[in-house]
């Protein structure tokens, strides 16, 4: 016998990989909302242009709540226009993802609907009294009648801090059948810097995954990271700047991360001598000064990113092992002395000048982190004709923004177009997928086959075509190896 409910609509993150936003029709009068996020790119273009293409297209009649994954843009950027829209019920999501989400929708307003602090603070104040963080592991009741009976539970999902899947479980009573919906939000890699990685649930009946990277694998840690270093170490013998455009949230703290652990181990190899193994804390600070990589200006030009570092400082509660471990070693992951900040845009335009004119070597993370907005672009313009710099992407370049075209042009000496100029790239250009905060290939995989109870159906959703149609014929050959009845579907 097949049921109506519980039933699934999506009204974003389905042609691309933005927009994240599904519907789980509970009954004929209740649903919940998972994310409701901004479409960026050309798939923000083929909406058109204005408040038309962000308003809210479907009837919020029936929602209960909102559940929020995580805080990236292209999952929660449009909960002002859902307010707007007469949006009025709460906002689940987990604790951390509460800390950091008032920073990130009082930045969404501003760029996205209007340039005015105080009404930005008058509607991240309404929303904090809409706001419900909640513990991971921690089952939550949003529904509970008669008929019918909603929980929720969120689950490590490795991708930023506070990110989680969400398990679903809808029970009909009057019918004493159950059914668990998992939704996967963003998976991360494993071995994410500074995060658990994410464990695949015990069972579902219906799982709706992301597959942004369903068609490619990412290199391991140790790779990337030696790789990593070589392309920035190449750029400034050259006496260039590295340029890193990078996602205020997560991807800029990562990196951080990263660089001091590239930093310390140079700096330890230099003080033993090139001989390895393990020195004290005080003999490598006297000796730290003989480390090239100790007078190198790792500068963060992009005020947002800095306000979210010192929220991940307060968040050390959610880090993992490894992290807390350096901290208790005596190390800043995201504090270290090298870090430069800069905060007006008079310091800025005075950075982009001196860097494009100088042969003083320096690498700058700043946003935004597909280049189509943000400090990057002033960069960019300065140094992409200049053979002596380099722009490094660790990200996701969604199709339609500057970043995807420098990343495929760049290399065959092409140009892009930034602010309706052509820039000639001259730069050397490298991308290290590795550094990619969502789960790849086999990571994607994992979250479906590692399951005690596999689900009946995977609906694939936040991927190109290609990397659905391909992770698409790996499941399903994973479950006719398995004798496994799983429709894997493309909405």
């Amino acid at each position: 016998m097949e049921y109506e409910f519980p039933r699934i609509q999506h009204h974003g993150a389905v042609d691309g990989v933005t927009g994240s936003c599904h519907q789980l029709w509970l009954s004929d009068n209740d649903s919940l909302l998972i994310d409701c996020g901004l479409f960026q790119g050309a798939e923000a273009s083929a909406r058109g242009a204005g408040a038309n293409a962000l308003a809210i297209e479907f009837s919020l009649n029936s929602v209960c709540a909102l559940v929020a994954t995580h805080v990236h843009i292209d999952h929660i950027g449009r909960l002002p226009w859902l307010i707007a829209a007469g949006f009025k019920q709460k906002v689940h999501c987990t604790e951390p993802s509460a800390l950091l989400l008032p920073t990130v929708l009082e930045d969404a307003f501003i760029v996205g609907v209007k340039r005015d602090k105080a009404l930005a603070s008058r509607f991240v104040e309404k929303v904090a009294g809409m706001l419900e963080g909640h513990p991971y592991k921690q089952w939550i009741t949003l529904l509970h009648r008669d008929d019918l009976v909603c929980r929720i539970r969120f689950q490590r999902a490795g991708h930023i801090l506070g990110s989680a899947y969400v398990e679903c479980d809808i029970t009909y009573p009057l019918e004493n059948r159950t059914r668990r919906i998992v939704f996967s939000g963003d998976l991360g890699a494993p071995h994410a810097p500074m995060l658990p990685a994410p464990k695949p649930p015990y069972k579902a009946d219906v799982v709706v995954l992301e597959s942004t990277y369903g068609d490619r694998l990412h290199e391991n840690r140790r790779t990337r990271r030696a790789r990593f270093q070589r392309v920035l170490e190449k750029a400034l013998e050259d006496g260039g700047t590295v340029i890193i455009p990078a996602f205020s949230i997560g991807r800029t703290q990562e990196l951080l991360y990263e660089l001091e652990d590239i930093i310390t181990r140079a700096t330890r190899i230099t003080s033993l001598g090139g001989a390895g193994g393990t020195a004290g804390n005080q003999n490598e600070r006297s000796l730290a000064s003989s480390s090239p990589w100790q007078k190198i200006p790792i500068i963060l030009d992009a005020p947002l990113a800095t306000r979210f570092t010192k929220l991940y400082r307060q968040l050390r509660p959610w880090w993992n092992a490894e992290a807390v471990k350096r901290v208790i070693n005596g190390r800043q992951p995201l504090g270290f002395e090298q870090l430069l900040t800069v905060e007006t845009h008079v310091q800025h335009r005075a950075m982009v000048n001196r860097l494009a004119h100088t042969k003083q070597p320096a690498i700058v993370i700043t946003g935004s982190g597909m280049c189509n907005a943000g400090r990057v672009v002033n960069y960019l313009k300065a140094m992409l004709n200049d053979p002596r710099h380099a722009v490094v992407f660790v990200g996701y370049q969604a199709r339609g923004t500057p970043g995807s075209q420098i990343q495929k042009y760049g290399p065959r000496g092409g140009y892009v177009e930034l602010g309706g100029e052509r820039y000639e790239i001259k730069a050397g250009i490298h991308t290290i997928g590795g550094y990619s905060a969502h789960a790849d290939q086999a990571g994607l995989v994992n979250f479906i086959t590692g399951m005690r109870r596999w689900p009946a159906e995977v609906r694939l959703v936040h991927g190109d075509d290609e990397a659905k149609i391909t992770l698409a014929a790996l499941l399903k050959s994973k479950a006719t190896e398995r004798y496994h009845d799983m429709c894997v579907t493309i909405p």
